[in-house]
């Protein structure tokens, strides 16, 4: 998954103040369809412990039928087999059967999941290994280099997986060939302030 972060905070544990519980969900579209690609909706659940998923089948297939990539909470997610079906990306905390009192709050806003802080627009990369950022200004660069970078972790593989007696020396050796390749790969997409 790829996309540009559309953040809110979500919460569940009491009834909102005001409005009924999607009343913003539209509000979140709208801002989704201003980024420039696809959307991965991001959800930092405000409730410690969190009280109800943040997310379900409808939430989902609404989001997917405007392009989003994707879905990001620290909290929890609901009907996670229809979810899956619909070939939409989660990644989520836990998993709580309960709506609760589902309400989506402060869009827009940065928000803090998983110990990553996120902010409105943000690049946002997720696999089977979790999510993480990648600054715009160097994202078609690193792109660029993936293939290289796994052609440089094959260095390590391929001594690892060698029929034979394995040595330190030669494992130093396998080493200082992928810490050079990666320097050199760390060179080309290098910024002030980045990597």
């Amino acid at each position: 998954m790829v996309g540009f972060a559309c953040t809110a905070c979500f919460r569940s544990a009491a009834p909102p103040q005001e409005g009924e519980i999607y009343h913003s969900l539209a509000d979140q579209i709208k801002m989704a369809l201003e980024l420039p690609g696809p959307a991965v909706m991001v959800f930092q659940d405000l409730d410690d412990p969190p009280v109800g998923a943040t997310f379900g089948e409808i939430m989902c297939s609404v989001y997917k039928a405007f392009g989003s990539a994707g879905l990001v909470t620290s909290g929890g997610g609901r009907d996670i087999l229809q979810v899956r079906r619909l070939e939409y990306p989660v990644f989520v905390g836990a998993t709580i059967c309960s709506h609760a009192y589902c309400h989506i709050l402060n869009i827009g806003q940065p928000v803090r999941v998983g110990g990553l802080v996120i902010r409105q627009g943000d690049l946002l990369h997720g696999d089977a290994n979790g999510i993480l950022q990648i600054p715009k200004e160097i994202a078609s660069e690193v792109a660029d280099i993936a293939p290289e970078y796994l052609q440089a972790e094959q260095i390590l593989l391929d001594f690892a997986r060698k029929p034979g007696v394995k040595t330190v020396a030669g494992l130093e050796a396998a080493q200082a060939e992928f810490a050079a390749a990666v320097a050199r790969l760390r060179k080309r997409v290098a910024r002030k302030g980045n990597i």
